[in-house]
């Protein structure tokens, strides 16, 4: 029997529709959406409208709206259903989430939860709330089921293979990522616009408390798999720099469909472009080891799209997942040995060839490549159905939510909100 059903609450971003791309066994296909009547809620219904009408494996979804401007207030009081999807505006989403979650509503929401330090105390006592009442509250990160960090991460768990993680310093840390997105992009020829609230960061946020948390949960994961990390403890921030990306009016047209600055980006301005604040250098460490993240956003990809590289060393090996124009901008990992690690490396491959059917090893000089068959690669969009259906099975069986994930995720958040003020100067 069908017994969650679906809440979402002002779709401001194009990743709630994704959660949607198919339909689950325990979920109603009758879906309540609250939101106040604009060209959010038109985008969101438009793309709904598009996997109902799609000529393979369509979906059935009966979307219910309820337009209005105190939809929030509606939401509380009607409470149509057991699970809300949170995606969009920012500012002011952790008091949202928290109101649902005391209503006794389970919370799946886009990244970021929270971009600004101040909030931390409302998404802790949003995360005391859930645990007291068996709900989950949980944050959208696609980016575990990549396989390439999956795999990293598999490798990362071998002694005998990595080793033991190595310190490092500020200037050669011992983890490092560096993640390259673009503003502009098309998606089947046709101009994927971003809402010109987009670019306030005061309600987007800047770039580290943005995609800076994918790379935060990346990175944690990976040194410290399936181990809590307390914030207050485990972690120190050394230093931080931030810098803009200037966006001219045209670039600004083109990108959102506005045709004149709004009047809340007037003060950001300067010699006419947007002085757009999404790039950040953050150097911190985590139980000891030195990390490194940059996050940096172009205006238009020159080939390739969407970038990330990290690298972490161990004593016996460094783990580096590349994605430039040698591997064909599709993310690979190599296998660096700093000892001999030959006999352990081609051992831990044939295992994980149970589970991941198809992987396999490429000598490459003195490193490795970790080859990936295509069926493995699921891409951007599918990682969504995957972490919506580990969600779903959640919400279904409250107790099997890792102990390690509550902290973990306001450990995330810490070193996202704390790193934006200390790049601003404000710590």
């Amino acid at each position: 029997m069908r017994d969650i059903g679906l809440i979402i609450v002002d779709p401001g971003h194009f990743h709630v529709a994704l959660a949607q791309q198919e339909m689950y066994p325990n979920v109603s296909p009758r879906v309540h959406v609250y939101a106040p009547l604009g060209p959010d809620l038109m985008d969101y219904l438009t793309r709904i409208a598009r996997f109902n009408r799609r000529a393979e494996r369509p979906t059935s979804w009966q979307i219910e709206v309820h337009a209005s401007p105190d939809f929030l207030e509606r939401l509380r009081r009607e409470r149509p259903g057991t699970v809300a999807i949170f995606s969009g505006r920012n500012r002011g989403k952790i008091q949202r989430v928290k109101a649902a979650i005391e209503a006794g509503i389970n919370v799946l929401a886009d990244k970021p939860l929270i971009i600004r330090r101040e909030d931390l105390p409302v998404l802790e006592a949003a995360l005391k709330a859930a645990n007291e009442r068996q709900s989950v509250l949980y944050d959208m990160m696609g980016g575990r089921h990549e396989i390439t960090a999956s795999l990293t991460r598999l490798l990362r768990e071998d002694p005998e293979v990595f080793g033991e993680p190595v310190p490092g310093s500020a200037t050669e840390p011992g983890a490092a990522m560096t993640s390259m997105h673009y503003l502009f992009k098309e998606v089947a020829g046709v101009a994927n616009l971003r809402p010109a609230w987009y670019f306030d960061i005061e309600e987007q946020g800047e770039g580290l408390a943005d995609v800076g948390t994918h790379m935060v949960d990346r990175v944690h994961r990976t040194l410290f798999p399936e181990q809590a990390i307390d914030h207050r403890t485990d972690i120190r921030l050394h230093s931080a720099s931030r810098w803009p990306t200037m966006l001219s009016l045209g670039q600004f047209r083109q990108v959102t469909g506005e045709g004149r600055w709004p009047d809340y980006l007037e003060d950001r301005l300067k010699g006419g472009a947007l002085e757009y604040f999404c790039n950040t250098r953050l150097h911190y460490q985590v139980r000891g080891v030195h990390v490194t993240l940059e996050t940096r956003w172009g205006w238009e990809a020159p080939a390739g799209g969407d970038t990330n590289n990290s690298a972490y060393r161990g004593s016996r090996a460094r783990l580096e997942i590349r994605q430039g124009a040698a591997e064909n901008w599709r993310p690979e990992l190599y296998v660096v040995p700093l000892a001999d690690i030959n006999a352990a490396l081609e051992r831990r491959i044939s295992v994980l060839q149970g589970a991941y059917p198809g992987v396999g090893l490429e000598k490459r000089g003195g490193e490795w490549r970790v080859s990936v068959p295509g069926s493995l690669r699921l891409g951007h969009d599918a990682h969504f159905i995957q972490l919506t259906r580990q969600f779903l099975d959640y919400v279904e069986h409250p107790r099997s939510l890792p102990q390690w994930e509550r902290p973990n995720l306001l450990a995330k958040y810490y070193v996202c909100t704390e790193g934006v003020a200390m790049s601003r100067g404000e710590i």
